[in-house]
């Protein structure tokens, strides 16, 4: 299977994703990491490991950085599309090019605490104002909403009644990595099955 891969910095999971891959613990290819920052660490690890890189920028021209992106992809033989911290929105024509093939990963237990502005320290500080007694990661499509797209699968952490935003954030951080790989692990082994998927 052929992951390309979006990330706005440094993509944690891309990263762990491409280590799985080669400890031979995911039968996959990386075959494109796409920046919409040309500065971001993610296409730096991407050259270092000799997976394809590119920059779209998407600020000055939405609608043209959609069709680059669906192009790339498409050029790439991307069988699926894996959201690694990637902070832009996903237009139209990458979304149906790529229907029920795109995964992100979101660091709260959807459906609570997602859509827009929901990203980072802002989900934990959340979560923790909310005397919440857990959270998690979740694993879910990628529609046109924030957020909203079918749950795929979860891993829960504990938060504890001490536990500060940045606390909770090392917890489900640590926890994401896994939580991805096993999920493209059991995506590439057919016990999970995504609509469309190759």
């Amino acid at each position: 299977m052929r992951l390309a891969f979006l990330a706005s910095n440094n993509g944690s999971s891309f990263r762990a994703i491409v280590a799985a891959i080669a400890a031979g613990d995911l039968a996959a290819t990386p075959c494109l990491v796409v920046s919409n920052r040309k500065a971001a660490p993610a296409l730096d690890f991407a050259r270092e490991h000799r997976i394809a890189a590119q920059f779209i920028p998407t600020t000055a021209d939405p609608d043209g950085a959609d069709c680059r992106l669906a192009d790339a992809l498409r050029a790439a033989g991307a069988d699926l599309v894996i959201l690694s911290g990637y902070l832009r929105k996903l237009g139209p024509q990458t979304l149906n090019a790529y229907a029920g093939r795109v995964l992100n990963i979101h660091p709260a237990l959807l459906p609570k605490y997602g859509g827009q502005g929901m990203y980072g320290r802002r989900v934990h500080e959340a979560v923790v104002a909310a005397g919440e007694p857990e959270s998690g990661a979740t694993v879910h499509l990628v529609d046109e909403f924030y957020d909203h797209g079918a749950v795929i699968a979860q891993v829960r952490v504990p938060v504890r009644p001490e536990d500060t935003a940045a606390d909770v954030e090392r917890r489900v951080m640590a926890a994401e990595p896994d939580l991805f790989v096993q999920t493209l692990q059991n995506v590439v082994t057919g016990r999970i099955t995504l609509p469309n998927a190759a």
